[in-house]
């Protein structure tokens, strides 16, 4: 039986012709039809007019001219196929021309591999995941088609993969960006929780203050070997190792024995002191709360580390009778939580400095841009949604509160940690 040339295609199926339909256009003034939607209907219509063309075009080329005999001809038409194309964020059938050369293999339009791609449509999907939109709502999130048009490609499962296919590219592109040109006097990092899951992210920042997303690592804990899997990553993307340096970190045992395992003697290590504060109240009673909170932050706003050292070492010396949990927790270490503070930096960039906060504001973006997810179905599903919220972070990145005090700085770190090192030399000696 002789292959029919349209596969089961018909003019009755509803599939896009390209041609307007009757009655669409522009309402006139008081005919009552909704401006918007004509507007909309006769856009899609001449766009579509434009596409059926261009591909009639490219039978043209191939082909030759209708009905004309041809000597050296390469292809044939061959009627029409049903096709899809990606608009405002799905997919609509329409008619495909089909073109076949003489000795009877199909032959693709040039014009219709580059309308087809599907990258479009995967990024419309992920621009609408990103700000909040679920799957099961994408459908109604679109801007609706013309009437004729029929739309595939926006089902729960459907949006899901296109989602998996974009967020598991961004994943292998994030993490393989260069860092040899990016010069990061400051390094901070913090973890976040995605379900079973722990994130611990790096974010750092360059001599001009400007921030930047350097890595992130999947774990169940902030565990040295995770850490350590995270600076590993960031020292083979080209991260300079012997290169005085400030991490700030939460206080996690992991990420400062990593930090020293990696960097050794180049790194100075600020302790946040919102965690220490945290950690040290978590020993008092309620009605103690108070004062002691008072009493720590009034010996950090001190000029000097000494100075705050003193009054740190009397409040754990008030404490160590009733609540030796507390006073513990106040002293251990202590040196680091007063690192910027011995730097002599101005008060603003001491502020910021002082504390993970900068990190802490962009996982609060990573939470956001994951709100919508219930279940977690393993640590890959938590990287590609905290990648994604991290680069949709990176979107409103501002410098840093006291930049212009950043030359200082790294000035500062430089010479504590050259200072650190001739301290070391001549102990050994």
């Amino acid at each position: 039986m002789r292959e029919h040339r349209t596969r089961g295609f018909s003019r009755k199926a509803g599939f896009a012709s390209g041609r307007l339909a009757p009655g669409a256009g522009l309402a006139a003034p008081g005919v009552g039809l909704d401006a918007l939607a004509a507007l909309r209907d006769v856009v899609l219509s001449s766009g579509f007019e434009t596409v059926i063309k261009t591909l009639e075009q490219d039978r043209l080329v191939l082909c030759g001219p209708r009905h004309r005999w041809q000597d050296n001809r390469q292809a044939y038409r061959y009627g029409f196929d049903e096709g899809r194309l990606v608009l405002g964020g799905r997919k609509v059938r329409l008619r495909k021309p089909r073109v076949r050369s003489v000795d009877g293999r199909e032959l693709e339009l040039p014009h219709w591999r580059h309308y087809a791609g599907e990258d479009p449509l995967q990024e419309r999907v992920l621009e609408q995941m990103l700000v909040g939109v679920s799957t099961r709502n994408y459908a109604r999130s679109l801007e609706p088609v013309q009437e004729g048009l029929e739309s595939v490609g926006t089902s729960r499962s459907e949006v899901s993969r296109q989602f998996v296919v974009r967020t598991a590219r961004r994943v292998r592109e994030f993490l393989s960006r260069s860092l040899v040109d990016l010069d990061l006097p400051v390094i901070l990092i913090d973890g976040t929780r995605m379900g079973e899951h722990v994130l611990v992210v790096a974010l750092g920042t360059d001599i001009s203050g400007r921030k930047h997303v350097l890595g992130v690592v999947e774990g169940s804990t902030e565990s040295e070997a995770v850490c350590r899997a995270l600076l590993g990553n960031l020292v083979e993307r080209g991260l300079k190792l012997e290169r005085a340096r400030l991490f700030v970190i939460d206080g996690g045992k992991g990420i400062h024995k990593a930090v020293r395992e990696v960097f050794g003697a180049w790194a100075l290590i600020q302790r946040c002191q919102v965690h220490k504060l945290k950690n040290v109240l978590e020993h008092l009673p309620e009605g103690k709360r108070a004062w002691v909170r008072a009493a720590i932050r009034r010996a950090w706003q001190r000029g000097s580390a000494g100075a705050a050292r003193g009054k740190l070492k009397e409040l754990a010396r008030q404490l160590e009778a009733q609540h030796p949990g507390a006073a513990r927790s106040l002293v251990e270490g202590l040196e680091e939580t007063l690192t910027v503070l011995a730097l002599g930096m101005g008060a603003t960039l001491s502020q910021t400095l002082r504390s993970t906060n900068p990190i802490e504001n962009l996982q609060g973006t990573l939470k956001r841009v994951a709100n919508n997810v219930k279940r977690w179905r393993g640590g890959q599903m938590a990287l590609r949604w905290g990648v994604s919220g991290l680069m949709e972070a990176e979107k409103g990145f501002r410098r840093i509160r006291g930049y212009r005090e950043m030359p200082q700085l790294v000035a500062a770190i430089e010479a504590m940690v050259g200072a650190k090192s001739v301290d070391r030399n001549e102990e050994v000696a």
